[in-house]
Order: structure tokens, then C-alpha cells, then sequence
């Protein structure tokens, strides 16, 4: 074997390994972001109003003109979920069927109220278009802010004491109903359950 022969394959084991190292290095932070953002279930990025807290009182107009306050009038032992979405948002499209059929299921103890901002004609079109009508839809900037609503769709489930259980992402029914076993759990986020080193029971209810 020539001396050049030798060095080119030193040269390509000297790659190799390279490599190898930048892949492992790689499938360790890939592993890291996993465990820290699992499961996908509804990830809270709020900084606003607290897990625990009474919710302050905001005076809320529906497209209705009904008059919903925040944080108390609630119907005597019924929770509310406040869900964020917008017409824009393909993924809250896709998950309006889920929050029907979740509001149908569970009214004993819930109700269900989007919110969103921006042009009320907007709104008006797509609750329209989405058969929302026999739900509360409110248009307030106000309400977003208070907790920190960046992305949609996003839900806030308050109980019936006008305290804030749980609030998070929510990108499919799983994310929503994973609002519910928070609550069920008194803990904020699943996140924060799994931190415990603990586990969901297959075939809980997450209504209570």
C-alpha cells in the first residue's frame, strides 16, 4: 500500500469520527428538548395572570351583546375554558370539531367561550362559517393580554370559583383534555407532572 493510499484512508477515519461525534452531540440535544417539552400536551408559556390565582374581573361583551365577566358570574358550578383562536389559524380550524364535541360532552361542568381579536366582522364571518353560534365569542385584546396569549389556538380553563386551573397550547383534543387532567390533578401543566416522575393512568376521566 502507497504512503498516500495510508494517509487518505487515516484522513477518512479521521471524518468518520468527526462525524460520529457531531451526530451523538446532535441526538443529545435532540433528547434533551424532548424531555423538556414532553408530552406535547398543553405547553404553558404564559406569564400573566397565575396557575392558582382568582383571575382579575374583566367585563367582556360577546358578539351576542351579552355580558360575560371574567373571573366571577360563571353559572353556579360550572368551570369556563376560554379558547383562543382566530380565522387565520388553519390548526384552530381543524380543532373547532374537537371543542364542539368536548362542550357537548362535558356541560355539566363546563362551558366553553372563544375569544380572539381583531375586526369583529372577521369574527363574525368565520363563527359563522365554523356553526359557532350557539357559543359565546368574544373579541377582546384585553383578555389576551391578561394572559399573554402568543399563539393559537390556546386555552384557559378557569373553575368555578373564577380561579385560573390550567392554561396552554392546545393544537389537538389531546392538548385540551390534557387542560382537564391538570385541573383534576390540581397542577398547573402536565410538564410539570411529569417533573414528579410520575404517570397518567390509562383510562382516567378527566372530568370531575
Amino acid at each position: 500500500m502507497s504512503a498516500s493510499l495510508a494517509a487518505l484512508l487515516i484522513l477518512q477515519w479521521v471524518v468518520l469520527l468527526v462525524l460520529a461525534t457531531v451526530v451523538l452531540a446532535l441526538i443529545r440535544q435532540v433528547g434533551l428538548l424532548h424531555q423538556r417539552i414532553a408530552p406535547a400536551g398543553a405547553l404553558m408559556i404564559s406569564e400573566g395572570v397565575r396557575v392558582g390565582h382568582v383571575v382579575p374581573a374583566i367585563s367582556l361583551k360577546t358578539l351576542d351583546g351579552d355580558e360575560i365577566v371574567l373571573g366571577s358570574g360563571a353559572p353556579q358550578g360550572l368551570s369556563t375554558l376560554f379558547m383562543f383562536v382566530a380565522p387565520d389559524c388553519p390548526v384552530c380550524a381543524q380543532l373547532i370539531p374537537a371543542l364542539t364535541a368536548i362542550a357537548r360532552q362535558e356541560s355539566s361542568w363546563l362551558r366553553v367561550i372563544f375569544a380572539s381579536d381583531g375586526k369583529t366582522s372577521d369574527h363574525a364571518t368565520f363563527r359563522l362559517e365554523k356553526g359557532l353560534n350557539a357559543f359565546p365569542y368574544v373579541i377582546s385584546r384585553e383578555l389576551g393580554l391578561a394572559f399573554q396569549v402568543a399563539k393559537l389556538p390556546y386555552g384557559v380553563l378557569i373553575d368555578e370559583n373564577g380561579v385560573l386551573v390550567a392554561q396552554g397550547l392546545t393544537n389537538n383534543r389531546e392538548h385540551v383534555e390534557s387542560l382537564f387532567e391538570a385541573r383534576r390533578l390540581k397542577i398547573a401543566t402536565l410538564q410539570e407532572f411529569l417533573a414528579r416522575g410520575e404517570s397518567v393512568p390509562a383510562g382516567e376521566t378527566h372530568s370531575s
